[in-house]
């Protein structure tokens, strides 16, 4: 679909992943002229399933996205193939520039563009993410239970990221990586849960037939792994939102920094009035379920201040009607 230059929305939803599609459907429902921007790069593309979404376990991200556009087109809203490069504010409302060229006005905005995962410096891990390089247990472990599982050290968490994929395997390693080293406590919890630990850095993968088969070590030694779990970081994809002057802020974890977000609310509202965000562009641990209910909450609440507005509108007209009606 060609958006065209002089197309006005009440709406116009930046993103068409699981927040945004879920808001735009919230909207279309509510009977607003809403439009969805999507620039096509979902962050769980790699992945073959979405989990632990209750009535949609198992089913293909692409799927779902799909079923998502159509049943927000069957309500009236668009969905536009395209990337928002330009984001201004006049008396008219938002202004955006389209990568081609085009423009199209926005009484408000729901920006859902999510989170770009940046993962360690470790030869082959970008090639097999989403397959055997996981990063949530309650996404992925399921699926690699009772196999040779691996968790690649990179920080302070990962001893607590160990202890956690130890629930899905009794055969994992721990490999250190970059990590700290461990203190006496740490070692001991580790080893009464029966979780190896490898010390020195980790060089690369090991893969046969499109397989990972093990994880290769500075000094030679490959150890026989199945899957790896890693940490990635986690950086908001907020550059529209930057044109507006919302800067992303640092996110922090039990003291220690895990990516940047876009503050909000807890409907998604942010400081800018008319701008609103939802998903893992400002919820950056948020799974599928809980980035489509932030779209929900998120679209209901553009709904209201929409409503506002129009209510007060209203009441001037009725109010001037009146005073004209004496004069």
């Amino acid at each position: 679909m060609t958006v065209r230059k002089t197309e006005r929305y009440d709406v116009v939803v930046v993103g068409g992943g699981a927040a945004g599609l879920s808001g735009a459907l919230t909207l279309a429902r509510a009977r607003r002229s809403v439009l969805v921007i999507d620039a096509g790069r979902p962050r769980n593309a790699p992945a073959a399933q979405v989990h632990t979404y209750l009535g949609r376990e198992g089913t293909p991200p692409l799927d779902l996205l799909a079923t998502g556009r159509s049943e927000v087109a069957a309500y009236g809203g668009r969905v536009a193939e395209g990337e928002v490069v330009t984001a201004g504010r006049d008396d008219d409302g938002f202004l955006l520039g389209l990568g081609d060229g085009s423009a199209v006005r926005a009484r408000r905005l729901l920006v859902a563009t999510g989170l770009t995962d940046e993962l360690p410096d470790v030869p082959g891990l970008a090639g097999r993410w989403g397959r055997e390089v996981l990063h949530c247990p309650y996404c992925h472990g399921w699926e690699v239970r009772d196999l040779p599982i691996g968790v690649l050290g990179t920080g302070p968490w990962a001893v607590h990221q160990a202890l956690l994929w130890r629930q899905w395997s009794a055969d994992l390693t721990l490999f250190l990586h970059t990590a700290p080293a461990l203190d006496d406590d740490q070692a001991e919890r580790l080893a009464a849960r029966g979780v190896t630990v490898v010390e020195g850095r980790v060089a690369g993968l090991e893969v046969t037939d499109d397989r990972l088969t093990g994880v290769r070590l500075a000094d030679g030694r490959t150890v026989p792994r199945r899957a790896l779990a890693v940490t990635s970081r986690l950086t908001a994809r907020a550059a529209i939102l930057e044109t507006l002057g919302l800067k992303p802020v640092e996110h922090e974890m039990a003291g220690h920094v895990i990516g940047t977000h876009i503050a909000a609310g807890p409907t998604g509202a942010t400081e800018i009035p008319g701008v609103w965000v939802a998903g893992n562009v400002t919820g950056l641990l948020d799974q599928v379920v809980a980035a489509a209910a932030a779209g929900v909450r998120a679209g209901a609440a553009v709904n209201a201040d929409l409503i506002e507005e129009e209510t007060a509108q209203a009441v001037a007209a009725r109010r001037a009607r009146a005073a004209d009606a004496t004069t």
